[in-house]
């Protein structure tokens, strides 16, 4: 029973956490240059984006529904996916973050990032003319059926009839599991929770920062992050009941470090439920 008051009371000090949490100074901290400069091979988000693509195009990822875990205020993360799934659902905690990409969806021409560099860069990726992304745009617009809010700390993620009985054929989730878990092991609690969403032999997309402590999730907002190492993203995984396909890492260069976090490096796990 302590355990367990432990634990809420450390997810409800990360919900505190993230009540001041500002979308638009977040996305400006890590989506503009130097992390997404898209003329440079070693920035970061194109590396993300180039996992992303790849992991999605090898032709064992497939099916009707992808689920986005967690999407925060962006959008990058299935500009590949609304290629391969008929449908997608976005979703996340807060209603900032909901606001935000509802704006984009919307096409109401309010939002806090431009995303029309990322959307270039994936038509460069799939083979297309750069000046294919209002294709592109549109395509993602058409194809995201829902905006939800989540919670990845209870054993039932979303509401009971957001998704088909089945569940959904592949999830992806960026930086979001372990910047929202007080600990360890609520992180793997978390990674298990969100299995359940899957069906079987689901394919899940997990994107996390690797050595982080904290990042700003607005002026003066210091949010507590889980630090992750690669063997702990191995074994947290196996113990949710995943298969691990492919585990890629990003380390950091000295530019990267922009003073908005301590992050070391970043990786890319490839996995499918048991």
């Amino acid at each position: 029973m302590m355990e367990d008051k432990g634990e809420k009371n450390g997810v409800a000090a990360m919900a505190a956490c993230y009540q001041k949490f500002d979308p638009a100074a977040y996305l400006q901290y890590n989506y503009t240059p130097p992390r997404a400069d898209f003329t440079r091979k070693d920035s970061i988000v194109p590396w993300k984006l180039a996992c992303l693509h790849r992991a999605l195009t090898e032709g064992d990822v497939s099916g009707e529904l992808l689920v986005d875990i967690g999407s925060g205020p962006t959008l990058y993360q299935v500009m590949s996916g609304c290629e391969v799934f008929k449908k997608l659902i976005l979703t996340d905690f807060l209603e900032v973050n909901r606001q935000e990409l509802r704006r984009w969806l919307q096409d109401e021409g309010k939002c806090s990032l431009d995303w029309t560099p990322y959307l270039e860069h994936v038509c460069k990726l799939e083979g297309r003319r750069s000046s294919a992304w209002p294709e592109k745009a549109a395509k993602l617009r058409q194809v995201v059926a829902d905006i939800l809010p989540i919670d990845v700390h209870c054993s039932q993620p979303l509401a009971p009839d957001a998704l088909p009985s089945a569940g959904a054929d592949c999830l992806v989730s960026c930086f979001c599991l372990e910047s929202v878990s007080p600990d360890m092991p609520a992180f793997t609690r978390a990674l298990g929770n969100i299995q359940k969403l899957l069906r079987p032999g689901g394919h899940l997309l997990l994107i996390g920062a690797l050595g982080e402590s904290y990042y700003f999730g607005g002026p003066g907002v210091r949010i507590p992050v889980v630090p992750l190492d690669e063997a702990q993203v191995c074994s947290s995984l196996k113990e949710s009941g995943y298969t691990l396909i492919r585990l890629e890492v990003y380390t950091l260069s000295q530019d990267m470090r922009v003073g908005v976090d301590d992050v070391t490096g970043v990786f890319f796990a490839k996995a499918k439920r048991d």
